[in-house]
């Protein structure tokens, strides 16, 4: 007798497709504006690198607290998109980021698509029961006691 197909229900895929749908909302704002290749993940190092000048991709990670792979990857989509240059530093092995002036002109934008989606966010909390702010942090403290690689190590060694 074969177990019942494990994928027909998932409480990680709704919390993907929500997340999902809100990300694609604020994709849509980008390409109603013209800004098409633009997504929404530029917004973030967009604008530090407007407030806080060229910097290496490392530099750049820690400060937008992504890895540097993650970044190194979003830097080359915002460099096709014209937003961006990257130049080699002094030491021939890292890269300086710096806005165009096409990035430049966009960071005002950037900036209040940032502040909406954060209001957006706020007025979605306050019809639920529970923010999600909260719900994120909740998750993060008890992630904290016993990580999630832990949980799944043990259902996985565990009985079924």
């Amino acid at each position: 007798m074969t177990s019942p197909d494990p994928t027909r229900e998932s409480r990680f895929e709704q919390l993907f497709a929500v997340l999902g749908d809100m990300d694609a909302a604020v994709a849509a704002v980008y390409r109603e504006r013209g800004e098409g290749e633009v997504r929404p993940r530029f917004a973030l190092p967009l604008i530090r690198l407007a407030r806080l000048g060229p910097m290496t991709i490392t530099a750049l990670a820690a400060e937008v607290d992504r890895s540097h792979s993650a970044l190194s990857q979003t830097i080359a989509q915002m460099r096709r998109a014209g937003l961006v240059t990257s130049e080699a530093g002094q030491d021939g092995r890292t890269r300086i980021v710096t806005l165009t002036d096409r990035g430049r002109a966009l960071v005002p934008f950037a900036e209040a698509e940032w502040r909406a989606t954060e209001a957006a966010i706020a007025e979605v909390e306050a019809e639920l029961p529970y923010a999600l702010s909260q719900a994120a942090a909740d998750l993060a403290a008890a992630l904290e006691r016993r990580s999630f690689a832990e949980r799944l190590a043990d259902h996985l060694n565990g009985p079924e």
